[in-house]
C-alpha cells in the first residue's frame, strides 16, 4: 500500500451549497493526517492543466457558510475520453498527486471511476441539489435548495391568494422530480408534475381546480419538475380549457425559480453531511482505497464501488406520491 503523501480536490459539474463544507473538510483532515492538498481550480479542466494550488488550515476558513464553490466548477466533455483519462492520470502521479476527491453528481463519478481504473485512487462525494444520485439517500445541496424553494413558494403564494390567481412554478429537476415533489409538499401545492409521473392536464389540472372552486378555494399552486415540458405552454393550456369548456375566467402566471436554487448559505444539514463526507473520503485515501463514493444510507456515512453506486437506479418514495395525493385534496 502506497502511502498517501498528496491528494488532490475539486468539484465537478453543476454548484451546489454544502461543497465548499466539503473541500474545508477534506482539507482540514487531510492536513490533519501530515499530507498536503492541493485545490484543483474548475473540475477535471483543471486537473488537466494542472491548474491548482496547495491549501492549508488558513485557506478554508471563512468557507463553511459560502454557497457555491470556492475552486470553481466546470463541465469537461474531453474528459470522456480515454486516452486523455490515462494521460490526465499519469500526468497527475508524476506531478506528486497519489489520491484525488471529486466532488459531483453522476457524470463526475464516471471521471473518477476512470480515473481510479487508470491508476489514480479516486473518491467520489456526492454534491448536487437534485438529489438525484442512485446509491445514496442525500446528496450535497439538496436540503438547502429545497429550503429555498419552499420560501419562494411562501412569498408566490402570498401574491396568487391575492389575487385569485394559479401559478405554475418551475423548480430544477431535468430527469428527476425530488425537488418539485418535496418542495411542493411542504409550500402546500395544490398539484406537483415530476417526470417520473405521466400527467394529463385536463385530469390533473382543469379537473383539481373544478374541485377546489366546489370547495370553495379559487387560488392555486402547481409545482413543475423543468423535465416535464414547457411551463408556459401547460399553464395557457389550462387556462384555455377553464375558459371554453368550462366558462371560468382564471388568470394564470409561470414563476421559473432557475439558479436561484443552486445560491445562498447551506443549512446545517448540508453543511454537516458534507463535512462527514469529507473525512470520510480522506480516511479512505489514508487506506489506500480508491474507486468508492461516499455515500449516506439509512442516516449512516458509509461507501461503496463507484461502479455498483453507478449501476444503481434510484426511485420516488411511493410513501412521497401517496402522502402529496392525499394533502393536495
Amino acid at each position: 500500500m502506497k502511502e498517501m503523501k498528496t491528494i488532490g480536490v475539486l468539484t465537478s459539474g453543476g454548484d451546489a451549497p454544502g461543497m465548499n463544507a466539503a473541500i474545508r473538510a477534506v482539507v482540514r483532515a487531510g492536513v490533519n493526517s501530515g499530507m498536503h492538498v492541493l485545490g484543483i481550480h474548475n473540475g477535471y479542466t483543471g486537473l488537466m492543466k494542472l491548474d491548482m494550488k496547495e491549501m492549508d488550515m488558513r485557506e478554508v476558513s471563512d468557507t463553511l457558510h459560502r454557497g457555491g464553490t470556492i475552486l470553481g466548477s466546470a463541465r469537461c466533455l474531453e474528459f470522456k475520453k480515454p486516452e486523455v483519462v490515462k494521460s490526465t492520470a499519469e500526468q497527475a502521479k508524476e506531478n506528486g498527486i497519489d489520491g484525488l476527491v471529486v466532488i459531483g453528481g453522476d457524470g463526475s463519478f464516471r471521471g473518477a471511476r476512470d480515473l481510479s481504473l487508470a491508476g489514480l485512487p479516486t473518491i467520489g462525494l456526492p454534491g448536487t441539489i437534485d438529489n438525484d444520485i442512485d446509491c445514496t439517500d442525500y446528496t450535497i445541496g439538496y436540503d438547502t435548495a429545497l429550503n429555498t424553494v419552499s420560501d419562494c413558494i411562501d412569498k408566490i403564494r402570498d401574491t396568487t391568494l391575492s389575487h385569485n390567481r394559479c401559478t405554475f412554478v418551475e423548480v430544477m429537476g431535468k430527469d428527476a422530480g425530488y425537488i418539485a415533489l418535496s418542495a411542493g409538499i411542504a409550500g402546500g401545492a395544490e398539484a406537483i408534475l415530476i417526470p417520473e409521473q405521466k400527467f394529463d392536464i385536463q385530469k390533473d389540472l382543469v379537473q383539481m381546480i373544478m374541485d377546489c372552486r366546489a370547495r370553495g378555494k379559487y387560488h392555486y399552486i402547481i409545482v413543475i419538475a423543468e423535465g416535464i415540458g414547457n411551463t408556459q405552454e401547460i399553464a395557457d393550456k389550462t387556462e384555455e380549457l377553464l375558459r371554453t369548456e368550462h366558462d371560468i375566467e382564471l388568470e394564470t402566471k409561470v414563476c421559473i425559480l432557475g439558479h436561484i436554487q443552486r445560491g445562498g448559505r447551506p443549512t446545517v444539514k448540508d453543511r454537516i453531511t458534507a463535512s462527514q463526507m469529507g473525512v470520510h473520503a480522506v480516511d479512505l485515501l489514508k487506506q489506500g482505497i480508491g474507486n468508492r463514493v461516499v455515500v449516506k444510507r439509512d442516516g449512516k456515512i458509509t461507501d461503496l464501488d463507484i461502479l455498483e453506486g453507478l449501476n444503481m437506479k434510484k426511485t420516488i418514495d411511493a410513501d412521497m406520491l401517496r402522502l402529496a395525493d392525499i394533502l393536495s385534496l
